[in-house]
């Protein structure tokens, strides 16, 4: 890798780590940035996955503070993203991708669509919490973050969103931490027994970490309702992408 390159990658980064935490689809932009700098898609994925730990790291750096209401309920839901993390990766290093890959774009619309829905699945739920639901389903957006990847952080924030009754503005730095949670673990089996390009990934990272660094002051810029929905439509667009590309 060049140094021209190292640097366009960490560019890439940067942007997919500030996109990543606002709308929650970083790998739209890391991916592909991944692939032009001549990685096989194999080892782009894992690459991918390594570097986007940077991610939650620079944004839980940035606004850590804010996810500490609760420790024991954080340590609960970020180890169900773990434990789904390790059995995602597991399942990327021994088993053939393809069906799975077949559902991420349904996967993916389904939780744009319930952001969208998220006011009315709040009032149908009559203001209600899900503590059973809540960490079951951490456990099954985990497996697939540590399988694939592409959109997590939309399937973690309308998990959130719709199980909680947090504001969207704790749900996106929760969704970065249990994100990063998923991604760590799989990033450990990844490094052990997957074709990681590790100066692609510290380039990549090194930009995520800034870009998660820059986001929590961004998104409390933003209005609620727009960001919700904004992050419902580019998902929406990711599905669309990942279904016809």
């Amino acid at each position: 890798m060049t140094v021209l390159t190292f640097c366009l990658v960490s560019v890439a980064g940067f942007f997919a780590g500030l996109v990543g935490y606002v709308t929650g689809i970083a790998s739209l932009i890391s991916y592909p940035a991944l692939l032009a700098a001549g990685l096989s898609p194999v080892s782009a994925n894992v690459t991918n996955t390594v570097a986007m730990v940077a991610v939650g790291a620079g944004s839980t750096a940035k606004a850590g503070a804010a996810v500490g209401g609760n420790p024991r309920a954080l340590l609960l839901h970020a180890g169900c993203a773990a434990l789904g993390g390790i059995g995602g990766a597991a399942l990327l290093l021994t088993t053939s991708s393809e069906v799975f890959e077949a559902v991420v774009p349904v996967l993916i619309a389904g939780a744009s669509v319930s952001l969208l829905l998220q006011p009315k699945l709040r009032e149908l739920a009559d203001g209600r919490s899900f503590p059973r639901l809540y960490p079951l389903a951490t456990v099954a957006v985990g497996l697939y973050g540590g399988y694939f990847g592409a959109g997590v952080g939309v399937m973690f924030l309308a998990l959130i969103l719709v199980c909680t009754s947090e504001t969207i503005w704790r749900a996106s730095i929760l969704k970065s931490v249990l994100t990063g949670a998923a991604n760590l673990v799989a990033a450990v089996g990844f490094a052990v027994f997957g074709p990681v390009h590790w100066l692609a990934a510290a380039a990549m990272g090194i930009g995520a970490f800034a870009g998660g660094w820059f986001g929590p002051p961004l998104v409390a810029r933003l209005h609620p309702g727009a960001l919700r929905v904004g992050v419902a439509v580019c998902g929406v667009g990711l599905a669309g992408w990942l279904a016809f590309s």
